[in-house]
């Protein structure tokens, strides 16, 4: 031990003179030393205050009394024949129990003593044997006679004897009770008693003291663990004291008798309560590791039982009650122990490994005795060296804990101190008055703020005017607000931008400080070249939309001008794009140096550039543009050594309040391409009643009437059949079309009718119409249908997405539920996409009433195969763009074939639309394609010439694509291959 104080003074930080180190040296090392020395060899070397010896056991005739004894006399009778014993259990019987002992004399000049030390003992009387005299009288509430109340039992005076006397007692017991006898000679009794009060004042006051030692750090400390071990060595307290028979008394106070066996057994139920809850609290994180988490639940679960027993049983029954579920308790107990201290290795743990392990061991020893007759158990093991060393080993647990929390509170304190130091974040702390308490590194080069200046520098004297009064105020919102500031003109940081965060904390200001001048300059370039087109620095279309956007809702004139340049396309062909770059920043600068300031000019396109003229008459504006012309036509631009030649047409358009942006556009647009075909002006003017603006208005006429009624007149079906390349012959598969007539008896083409549809939000009712039209047709002439595999018709994205068009349209599907198998929906990948999850919903369900779901144009949005993994479409309809054009171009055939082959390996089938000449017909059939569309097959059809027809085939009227067909393979294996689609859609396949 000495050679260990060196090497610790050398660890204890210096607090400032000699006489300080040497005043701590002895406070924490050589006092604690000394007075752990005194105590062990005071223990080791010193007799004990109240020294108790001499004690003699005495053999016992014991027989119960089954209500056949009625007088002392009688039970003399029916001891003689009894064999003596040392001990003997009741077995939790409360009936009386009549027992005989002999007594020694212990002392010629002193009083023998009978001890009956069992805590279980209720009512004792005691005679003299030979003379029947009685002794007296003893139960919990008070004693008369020779008897007295002695540590947990009771005793008899039996007085100054000089030969052996026999002692008849009868006496009842509660739980499980153990009687036995001791005789003592008087003083030597009395030593034991005071031994056994001192013991039990020590515990208790130990205890306690650890327990308010505990719940005080625990409070203060909000670590609610600690409160339940606070009360758990309370509970331990009591089952110390009810293992030694002083829980009668509480504080210096004797509990109530009647109260004694209900408190008992809440004593109980509720420490193994508390035992589970702890355990489960201290070791949390180490049982994640040792798993078996179930079986953890389990006890925790029989505890709650335990307790329901404690209530509603008595204690004769409560008692085997509590072996059995504490038997198992500590069974598991024991089991996550081992595995704690194998798995788990930190000395925390360990010291609350043995902690728990004494006081389960020490308080459970005489349960496990009298339960399963283990003879070496019964009488339990030395409770006050039990609980004194559980309640040490507890708070060594404690102060590793303690210890362990320390070392991790400096090391982020130091992690904290370091992050602090190196942030590259400027962090600050400011008194009330706005003076620097604290700065990091970052924050004093981003100021070139001093040490030395932190009281003498104030925050206005850094930043912008009104910068404290902005800080107070964002310190004052709490953790969410964020500001920005500009630095000081006086210390020229003036251009310079600082993003800023504070709270109020402690009365101080904290917060951090980041130079985001180039940030803010990037944001700022990015917001203009989000409106602005960094080549010329004009407008772009999106800045040009808004312009437009903003003007359509004045009440003022304003006309839109749309400027194209003629043949720039040579000038960037024959000189190169840094030619033509340098053109367009000339032809944008001449633009906005003649038109008007208010006049927004953007670049949309390559060589196309639009002004918004707002606040200006048609007449008035077609002057301007007449001279916009002449300044961009009549002068060169020069580009290096070399003068370029370039022409301007303008589209001229005569703007009307709530015009759309689209609208405008494209209006203008087609006036500026009638231009460049006007040789001699290079301008073309719309004037409001135009002839653009004529159709414009008979589209937003039907847009009109589309969203007055419900359902417009005029609207029919059409079908185009679908032939299969693999049995052409055989099935008879098609696609419904709408169309619609007017008034005027002409038929409106399906895009015109269902753009305005969309526009007008009736689409939904016009699918609505088309799929049951479809249904009713389709049920009235199924028997016409033998060889109709499937049916597609188109389903819009806003009909999808409406809720109750879904419910309308799975309803008319219960209608009709033996012919939805016909149905093949038909939607195309930018409205499977605008909602994936609801579009895999649509199709589970249509899958589940049988019918099939069909991916149309698919190949035209560049996400398709990304997401089409996630579709479980039936077949794939490919883009007409590339069939129709693939025998001219080769990528296109590799991307068919790449269509075709994915959707084989997905289990779909393939759809080639458009398909016009035969040339296209074989191409397809080489690839692999399952079904054609398009005008060689046939165009759309009356359901007349359906009804009428044996197969798609026999629509052809190309002889050559008549010929090709009928060489195709035998008709048996279509029949086949259609069926195996219509297998898989239903679920059978």
């Amino acid at each position: 031990m000495a050679s260990v104080i060196p090497a610790s003074l050398s660890r204890f930080r210096r607090t400032g003179s000699w006489i300080d180190d040497a005043i701590y040296a002895i406070a924490v090392y050589a006092v604690p030393f000394l007075i752990l020395l005194g105590t062990l060899a005071t223990l080791y070397f010193l007799p004990r205050q109240y020294e108790a010896r001499g004690a003699v056991p005495l053999a016992l005739r014991v027989v119960a009394d089954r209500g056949d004894i009625a007088d002392p006399a009688d039970a003399l009778e029916a001891l003689r024949d009894v064999a003596p014993v040392s001990r003997y259990s009741t077995h939790l019987s409360e009936k009386p129990i009549w027992f005989s002992l002999t007594t020694p004399s212990m002392s010629a000049d002193s009083s023998t003593v009978v001890e009956l030390p069992s805590r279980h003992a209720q009512t004792l009387a005691c005679w003299n044997a030979s003379t029947l005299a009685p002794f007296g009288r003893a139960d919990r509430e008070g004693v008369s006679g020779e008897m007295r109340v002695v540590k947990a039992g009771f005793s008899i005076q039996i007085g100054r004897i000089h030969q052996s006397e026999e002692v008849l007692c009868r006496g009842t017991f509660s739980g499980p009770a153990q009687i036995n006898a001791f005789a003592w000679e008087w003083q030597g009794l009395r030593n034991s008693a005071l031994d056994f009060q001192e013991s039990s004042g020590l515990i208790a006051g130990g205890l306690l003291t650890l327990a308010v030692f505990v719940f005080v750090t625990a409070l203060i400390n909000h670590e609610w663990t600690y409160v339940i071990f606070a009360v758990w060595l309370v509970g331990n307290l009591r089952l110390c004291a009810n293992a030694m028979g002083w829980d009668m008394q509480w504080l210096g106070r004797m509990l109530p008798s009647d109260f004694m066996q209900p408190l008992r057994q809440f004593t109980f139920a509720a420490y193994y309560l508390l035992t589970a809850a702890l355990f489960q609290q201290l070791f949390r994180r180490e049982l994640r590791v040792v798993g078996y988490r179930w079986l953890l639940r389990v006890i925790q679960y029989v505890g709650f039982v335990l307790l329901a027993a404690a209530f509603a049983l008595p204690y004769a029954y409560f008692i085997p009650t509590l072996w059995i579920i504490a038997g198992f308790g500590i069974c598991v107990l024991v089991f996550f122990l081992a595995r704690l201290v194998w798995m788990a290795r930190s000395r925390t743990v360990l010291w609350y490994v043995a902690s728990l392990g004494v006081v389960l061991f020490a308080t459970f020893s005489e349960v496990l005795g009298a339960a399963f007759g283990l003879k070496v158990l019964v009488g339990g093991v030395n409770t006050v060296m039990a609980a004194l060393s559980s309640s040490m080993m507890a708070a060594f647990a404690i102060a590793e804990q303690m210890r362990a929390e320390r070392d991790f509170r400096r090391q982020a304190q130091m992690e904290l101190r370091n992050t602090y130091e190196v942030t590259p974040i400027g962090l600050f702390t400011l008194d009330s008055d706005g003076h620097f308490v604290r700065a990091n590194p970052a924050l004093r080069a981003m100021l070139d703020l001093k040490k030395a200046d932190y009281k003498a520098r104030h925050w206005n004297d850094y930043f912008e005017a009104g910068a404290w009064g902005a800080l107070q105020a964002l310190a004052s919102k709490g953790s969410d607000g964020e500001l920005e500031m500009s630095g000081s003109s006086e210390r020229d940081t003036g251009e310079r931008r600082y993003l800023l965060k504070a709270i109020r904390s402690n009365g101080w200001i904290e917060g951090s400080l980041q130079d985001t001048t180039e940030r803010s300059k990037a944001v700022e370039r990015l917001r203009f070249l989000a409106e602005h087109d960094p080549l010329t620095g004009s407008l772009n279309r999106r800045g040009i939309e808004k312009a437009i956007s903003q003007q359509s809702d004045e009440t003022l004139p304003w006309a839109l001008a749309y400027v194209d340049l003629d043949r720039f396309k040579l000038v960037n062909d024959l000189f190169g794009h840094r030619s033509g770059d340098e053109v367009l920043r000339q032809v944008a600068a001449r633009t906005r140096a003649h038109f008007a300031r208010s006049y927004p000019v953007g670049r949309i396109g390559g060589d196309e550039f639009v002004c918004v003229m707002n606040d200006t008459s048609i007449e008035d504006a077609i002057a301007q543009c007449r001279e916009l012309i002449s300044i961009l036509s009549d002068a060169p631009y020069q580009v290096g050594n070399r003068a370029f030649q370039v022409k301007a047409s303008i589209g001229l358009v005569e703007c009307s309040q709530g015009v759309r942006v689209q609208d405008a556009l494209s209006h203008a647009d087609r006036a500026c391409r009638e231009a460049k075909k006007v040789a001699h002006t290079h301008l073309v003017t719309y004037r409001k009643g135009a002839a653009a603006f004529e159709e414009r208005a008979e589209e937003l006429k039907l847009v009109e009437t589309l969203g007055r009624n419900r359902l417009p007149p005029g609207l029919f079906l059409v079908m185009q059949p679908i032939m299969s390349l693999s049995a052409p012959t055989e099935s008879l598969n098609f696609e419904v079309l709408l169309r619609m007539r007017a008034p005027d008896g002409a038929t409106l083409p399906a895009g015109k009718v269902i753009v305005a549809a969309e526009e007008s939000g009736n689409i939904a009712a016009i699918d609505r119409w088309v799929i049951s039209t479809l249904l009713e047709w389709i049920e009235a002439h199924q028997h016409q249908l033998a060889n109709t595999q499937f049916i597609c018709v188109n389903l819009s994205g806003g009909s999808l997405n409406d809720e109750q068009f879904m419910e309308d349209i799975f309803a008319l599907f219960g209608r009709y539920q033996s012919i939805v198998h016909y149905l093949c929906l038909e939607i195309t990948e930018s409205v499977a996409l605008h909602d994936l999850e609801n579009t895999q919903r649509f199709i589970a369900r249509v899958h589940d009433m049988g019918g099939k779901i069909a991916l149309d144009d698919f190949g035209a949005g560049y996400t398709s195969f990304k997401y089409l993994k996630a579709l479980s479409a039936d077949a794939l309809k490919i883009d007409g763009e590339f069939v129709r054009s693939m025998c001219a171009h080769p990528a296109d055939i590799a991307i068919v074939e790449a269509i075709v082959a994915l959707a084989r390996n997905l289990g779909m089938r393939s759809v080639a639309e458009w398909v016009e000449d035969v040339d296209t017909l074989r191409a397809l059939h080489e690839i692999g394609v399952d079904y054609v569309q398009g005008f060689l097959v046939a165009r759309p059809q009356e359901s007349s010439a359906i009804l009428t027809a044996s197969s798609a085939a026999s629509f052809l009227k190309d002889a050559e694509a008549v010929s090709f067909v009928e060489s195709l393979s035998e008709p048996a294996q279509a029949t086949v291959f259609d069926y195996d689609w219509h297998a898989r859609a239903s679920g059978t396949h």
